[in-house]
């Protein structure tokens, strides 16, 4: 959320301050039009403009939305910082003891082949003589 002023999805195109404006009545025929088509359109807005006109003191209006603001860059950093959290560790070093320890089983098994080979090879040479 980049902007925490402005709450309101960037497809409404509808800012705040257009908003505290249709709730004063400080509004062109233009701006009035515009908004009310959204309105039709979009839920959201029609409930952002219906919980404004709930508001007797317009005054507080602008406070209560820097607060509802404010609240949701809480939550939203909070739910952040619980995604870095869980979150795995780096996996490079356990990979890389993974990787270490199969190559030795390889070559553990490997020498001990070799040796019962050899020991073999031994064993049928000295039964020979």
């Amino acid at each position: 959320m980049a902007d925490i002023n402005n709450i309101l999805d960037n497809d409404d195109q509808l800012s705040e301050e257009l908003l505290l404006k249709y709730a004063s009545g400080n509004l062109t025929a233009e701006e009035l039009h515009a908004i009310e088509s959204k309105m039709i359109n979009s839920p959201f807005v029609n409930d952002a403009v219906e919980g404004i006109d709930a508001f007797k003191n317009k005054k507080q209006v602008q406070q209560y939305m820097d607060e509802l603001n404010r609240q949701l860059q809480k939550q939203t950093e909070k739910k952040k910082k619980l995604r870095a959290r869980r979150k795995l560790p780096s996996m490079d070093w356990i990979i890389t003891a993974v990787v270490i320890v199969l190559l030795l089983c390889v070559l553990g098994y490997t020498v001990l082949r070799l040796y019962n080979s050899k020991k073999e090879k031994t064993n049928i040479e000295k039964n020979k003589n």
